[in-house]
């Protein structure tokens, strides 16, 4: 019999977050634990609002499937068991986790990768004024890569600021769905001008579909618009990147076969990451191995991480102890 521990938590963000769609001073992540004699499995995730998701409910599903779990559910049966998204991505990391300390094979062996190297993340500057965002920046300029959240008026004024303030940084900037096509057509030249290699989610999902045949100067990736592998086709044909996120895909395995489908397709790949603690960027760092932009600076955030959290330095992360995750 299995152990099954479900339960929420709270981990304090370092200031405030704040993104198009709201501000939050707190990361609310789904906890699991599974024990199988002498081993236990872990895994967290981020329930999304924007998804229809939330803690409670993404608690409801896991109880639901409680008498599957107590007995020995697989990874492979999990994947038909709940839908994609935040309640099966905590399921699936504890159960790749409790295999391999079962197994005493680590998780990215059984994924078919021979190591796990360290990774070099993006780190995020929230929304706010260009003042403000130039600040951040100033306080960031030696960080490689820095990922701007925009959706507003000032955007441009955003992005200029934060240039002038970290001249050698490469920059990524997410709209999270916060521009019209009008303003997207109007704006990426001038971002092409400031050095920015990736736009994430330009326009809301429901009208991306203006994106067909737009020849943007800057690559388009697709964040809220692309969950699983069943979204590819359609994604491939709109944008030139994809963002692979362990909530949205429900886990580690369906990430993997999402990664490798869209490298088939000739697109490039970020692995991307909630406001999480560093138990949901372990996991992760599997996707993540040799992707073309890494966004997994969610404890970077955070006022306190985990024990045993990932080593940090500047923005190269560690691949995770096994105290940890894998």
């Amino acid at each position: 019999m299995i152990e099954f521990i479900i339960e929420a938590q709270s981990w304090p963000i370092a200031g405030r977050f704040t993104i198009a769609r709201g501000s939050k001073t707190e990361a609310q992540v789904l906890y699991v634990e599974l024990h199988g004699s002498d081993h236990i499995g872990r895994g967290e995730s981020v329930p999304y609002a924007r998804y229809g998701e939330s803690i409670e409910a993404s608690l409801t599903e896991l109880e639901a499937i409680r008498p599957q779990v107590e007995t020995g559910l697989t990874v492979e049966a999990l994947q038909s068991l709940l839908p994609a998204g935040a309640a099966r991505n905590a399921l699936d990391c504890a159960l790749w986790d409790l295999r391999a300390k079962q197994s005493d094979v680590p998780a990215f062996k059984t994924a078919g990768l021979r190591s796990l190297s360290p990774l070099k993340t993006a780190y995020t500057l929230s929304l706010d004024s260009p003042e403000a965002m130039g600040a951040q920046a100033a306080a960031n300029a030696r960080r490689p890569i820095l990922k701007l959240k925009i959706g507003g008026a000032d955007d441009l004024d955003r992005v200029e600021a934060v240039r002038a303030n970290a001249s050698k940084t490469r920059l990524i900037v997410d709209a999270n769905e916060g521009l019209t096509f009008d303003t997207l057509q109007r704006i990426a030249p001038e971002l092409h001008k400031l050095g920015v290699v990736l736009i994430e989610q330009p326009l809301p999902v429901a009208d991306d579909e203006a994106l067909r045949g737009y020849k943007s100067p800057v690559p388009l990736c697709a964040d809220e618009s692309l969950h699983t592998s069943a979204d590819l086709d359609r994604c491939a044909r709109l944008y030139d990147c994809v963002n692979i996120k362990l909530d949205k895909t429900g886990g580690l395995t369906e990430a993997l076969k999402l990664n490798q489908a869209a490298r088939d397709k000739g697109l490039m790949v970020m692995v991307g990451c909630m406001v999480a603690t560093s138990l949901s960027m372990a996991p992760a760092m599997i996707v993540a191995q040799g992707a073309d932009f890494v966004d997994l600076d969610g404890p970077l955030l955070l006022a306190k991480d985990r024990d045993h959290g990932l080593g940090i330095v500047g923005s190269m992360l560690e691949p995770p102890l096994p105290q940890l995750w894998g």
